[in-house]
């Protein structure tokens, strides 16, 4: 039986599996950056931190996780009754799920090669 964070994490995980192109890039590299560049940001936004967005794909990185958290504010409620630090949990667990789905457990092996 799943717990109350993993249940949640799921839940995330489902929204963006389904809805959010940037996680299908063709190469590892640029899904473990953008993997790392908007859920960190979305769990800044969330956390109401500031946010680095001072070069362009950091600002890119920066208007996926501010959509991403309004989404997720608006969807999953129970959201915004989380601490800060149960926040950053969430986010974290999310961002090895996601990591683990795109890349070190896909199948697609031109995710691995060198010349692509």
């Amino acid at each position: 039986m799943k717990d109350d964070m993993e249940e949640k994490v799921d839940q995330l995980v489902n929204y963006i599996m389904k809805n959010c192109l940037w996680q299908f890039n063709s190469r590892a590299w640029d899904r473990e950056n953008q993997n790392e560049g908007i859920l960190k940001r979305t769990m800044q936004v969330l956390c109401d931190e500031p946010v680095e967005k001072d070069t362009p794909a950091g600002k890119y990185y920066w208007a996926e996780a501010v959509y991403l958290a309004r989404l997720y504010k608006s969807e999953f409620k129970w959201i915004n009754d989380m601490s800060k630090e149960e926040i950053k949990v969430l986010i974290k667990k999310l961002k090895e799920k996601i990591d683990y789905l795109t890349i070190s457990g896909s199948l697609n092996e031109e995710l691995k090669n060198p010349l692509y």
